[in-house]
């Protein structure tokens, strides 16, 4: 496919700056009222693809089975496409705050550093990205805190914007770690940071940009599908008897990088890190053996677990790196329903989702968000997609 053939008007207005909310008016001890925004993860929208009818709901429905108009599905609303023995397959990497602003020697020149990862403990060598690139060369060095003990030298130019920097704090590993990224923030992307009123990512955004299962620390932007499931809900779906399998995929920045070729077979994926453990090969098969629902969650989940199934259909423990681009026509190997989000216009993550529902039936559930004011990105609604 082109890629013209993934291009839509997305309203600014439509991009989700914060995670799904309701807002409450408190009253101060000193009388003044002050609002606070209180995040409800699991009631976002969400819209459902039927796959094999290439029908689409919108709207819960009345006792006699009528959709209500005017009263949007929710994401809770996912368990009612389940049943017992159904297994869900999560992403649990965990987000680290990689961005960090630092400041030039000499010049005192702001520098935005976008940690990637660590090359090496014991050098303290990591692979970042730096803004703006032109004012930093080999030899220069970054200052990230006013007592200069938090201090790296760049050594390497890696691209245009990367470089390998070499942290010159002499302390156990931990420490340095931990005082490191006490000194980032989340990592949000920059449709996100750069729209918002303070362009500034706050306490709140890391747990926010974090899924609740997250556990293996090593991603630079979170599996956006995965922030709807709250605690509440995922304890109703173990009442349900619905089965959870993680995998690990450490999500980097090139869902978030402009395709620049037309022809979408000659595009490169950056790669990314991936594990799969038997203890979710175990769980996934047995219920896929079983005839049961696999769902995945999110597009990284259906990355890796393509890259990790067999030729018979069943998943794989896998150790390694992966990259992956899924775009139609493509043949899926293991999950038969997905989870996703509302992705940007010439996206790979959108590409992945035609994928999976069919191009000309998501596309038009594209064209639905929009006119129904569904809201996009990381933040934004949900989009399911069943196997009926």
């Amino acid at each position: 496919m082109k890629l013209s053939q993934f291009k839509f008007r997305l309203p600014e207005e439509q991009i989700a700056l914060y995670p799904h909310s309701i807002y409450r008016e408190f009253e101060n001890e000193d009388g003044t009222k002050e609002t606070v925004r209180i995040t409800r993860r699991d009631e976002c929208k969400l819209m459902v693809l039927h796959r094999k009818s290439q029908t689409i709901d919108l709207y819960k429905r009345d006792d006699e089975g009528n959709p209500i108009e005017g009263d949007y599905l929710d994401f809770r609303n996912v368990l009612d496409y389940f049943d017992e023995g159904d297994t869900f397959i999560f992403n649990d990497t965990k987000v680290f705050p990689a961005r960090l602003y630092g400041t030039k020697e000499k010049t005192d020149a702001k520098i935005e550093v976008f940690l990637l990862r660590e090359l090496n403990e014991e050098m303290r060598l990591w692979d970042v990205l730096v803004e703006p690139a032109r004012k930093i060369r080999i030899g220069n060095k970054l200052f990230f805190d006013d007592s200069g003990t938090m201090v790296a030298e760049v050594i390497d130019n890696t691209t245009s914007r990367g470089r390998t920097l070499r942290f010159l704090y002499d302390c156990p590993h931990d420490e340095f770690k931990r005082e490191l990224f006490a000194l980032g923030e989340a990592p949000l992307p920059h449709y996100v940071i750069d729209t918002r009123d303070n362009h500034t990512a706050t306490a709140e955004d890391m747990e926010d940009f974090q899924c609740i299962f997250a556990k293996n620390e090593g991603a630079v932007t979170a599996p956006a599908s995965g922030l709807h499931f709250s605690r509440e809900m995922m304890k109703r779906m173990e009442i349900k008897g619905i089965h959870f399998a993680y995998i690990t995929l450490h999500c980097g920045l090139g869902t978030f990088h402009n395709i620049e070729v037309e022809d979408l077979t000659k595009h490169k994926m950056d790669s990314e890190q991936m594990f799969v453990e038997k203890e979710a090969c175990d769980i996934v098969n047995e219920a896929k053996l079983a005839g049961h629902h696999v769902c995945a969650v999110g597009t990284s989940v259906v990355k890796a677990t393509e890259t990790a199934v067999g030729t018979d259909g069943l998943l794989k423990a896998f150790d390694g790196w992966t990259n992956k681009f899924i775009f139609p026509p493509y043949e899926f190997g293991l999950a038969d329903t997905m989870i996703a989000n509302f992705y940007h216009p010439l996206s790979p993550l959108l590409m992945e989702t035609a994928a999976f529902g069919g191009y000309e039936l998501v596309m038009e559930a594209y064209d639905l968000a929009v006119k129904h004011g569904f809201r996009f990105g990381c933040f934004g609604d949900a989009l399911l997609i069943v196997n009926d």
